[in-house]
């Protein structure tokens, strides 16, 4: 069994409120939410989860803040020897506009979306803005349907209820089975007695429910699409 390492990677960022990502629980507190590519090392082909904001302006004082920079995709890339054009692989977890601005850069990769999110992506419903039907006009897309292997080592897992066709995505570590939620949220989702919380964005409350408590279950590492402390600790699992 192939063993690789996750790179999260800020590639933009937003200031919003905690209850965007925790249904019914902190409104008020004020939070900083990273977006992230993910980059996996180990395998034959460079592959990415998601492609972040195309553009953003950043605090001078942001870096600070955070813990880690956050840098546009290109220079992002750069930090680990890789440029937009070389990537082979990138793999949605659902297809809001700040996890795939992004991916006409990537002119080599195939990408992988779930068929009833891009489904969504051309018809998107008026409740939820964040859909642009265009954006993935001139990507080279494979459409998926259900759970699925990409590569030895790592695959895709649907957890319903954030989007119509969410994945989350299961990579083989030498420390066990590492989940990218796939789903918005943070370390917050995801409580100190082993409960969860639902995302405060969600399509199906009792099934986004359910989804955090399946990868919560399955994952010997569950790493949160926004949390600040993923970003922190620069490569999962830490050697």
């Amino acid at each position: 069994m192939k063993h690789y390492t996750i790179i999260p990677l800020a590639v933009g960022f937003n200031e919003t409120d905690q209850g965007v990502m925790t249904y019914l629980h902190s409104y008020g507190k004020r939070i900083l939410l990273p977006i992230y590519v993910f980059a996996i090392q180990g395998a034959d082909r460079k592959i990415i989860v998601d492609t972040g904001l195309e553009d953003f302006i950043t605090p001078p004082d942001l870096e600070e803040r955070l813990g880690f920079p956050v840098m546009h995709f290109e220079d992002a890339l750069e930090t680990i020897g890789w440029a937009p054009e070389e990537v082979d692989i990138v793999i949605h977890t659902h297809l809001h506009n700040d996890h795939c601005e992004n991916d006409t850069l990537c002119t080599s990769a195939e990408v992988y979306v779930q068929k009833a999110e891009l489904d969504f992506l051309r018809n998107p419903h008026p409740v939820d803005h964040r859909y642009y039907p265009d954006i993935l006009d001139d990507v080279n897309v494979l459409a998926i349907e259900g759970d699925a292997t990409i590569v030895e080592g790592i695959r895709v897992i649907l957890p319903p209820g954030h989007t119509p066709g969410g994945q989350s995505v299961a990579v083989e570590t030498s420390a066990g089975m590492a989940i990218i939620t796939g789903l918005c949220c943070n370390g917050e989702n995801f409580t100190s007695s082993g409960g969860v919380i639902a995302p405060g964005v969600h399509l199906n409350l009792i099934q986004a429910y359910e989804s955090m408590k399946r990868i919560r279950e399955e994952a010997d590492i569950v790493i949160p699409l926004h949390d600040i402390e993923v970003g922190r600790k620069k490569v999962i699992p830490i050697s």
